[in-house]
């Protein structure tokens, strides 16, 4: 019933990542996060093992670290999937795929990679990331482009 009455009166309805809809989409949260993702992989490679002779609280400080970094990389992660997922169903519709025939598949991958990189610690792999990332944030930018012709 309310949708025939919201034909009659011609209301269409908004569609935003906040489901508000507020209409704010960007995919620079993204970008920040799968740096940050990529910035934690980094330390983490590099990080110094404390040698077997280390004092105790040298070793609780080493684990604390790891720990933080862990958990800070693994909340970047969730964050930029949750980011990528936003724009990949929220804001590009359907007609997208005349522009961008590959969306589906490059949104796919970077998820994919988003899941990978709060499983490992490979720098090579968060680097991909955040290739993908501004890949996406192109589309992002030229489907926004196109919209305005």
């Amino acid at each position: 019933m309310t949708r025939l009455v919201d034909r009659l009166l011609g209301i269409e309805p908004l569609y935003a990542h906040c489901d508000v809809p507020c209409g704010i989409y960007d995919p620079h949260l993204a970008g920040v996060s799968a740096k940050t993702v990529h910035t934690m992989n980094t330390k983490l490679a590099a990080l110094p093992t404390p040698g077997p002779n280390a004092p105790a609280n040298e070793v609780l400080e080493h684990r604390n670290t790891i720990v933080r970094m862990v958990q800070t990389k693994e909340a970047h992660a969730q964050l930029c999937k949750q980011e990528l997922l936003i724009l990949w169903t929220d804001y590009f519709k359907p007609e997208a795929l005349s522009m961008f025939p590959d969306l589906h598949e490059t949104f796919w991958k970077a998820a994919k990679l988003c899941s990978y990189n709060k499983q490992h610690v490979d720098p090579a792999k968060s680097q991909e990331l955040m290739d993908a990332v501004a890949s996406i944030s192109d589309l992002f930018h030229k489907a926004e482009a196109a919209k305005k012709k």
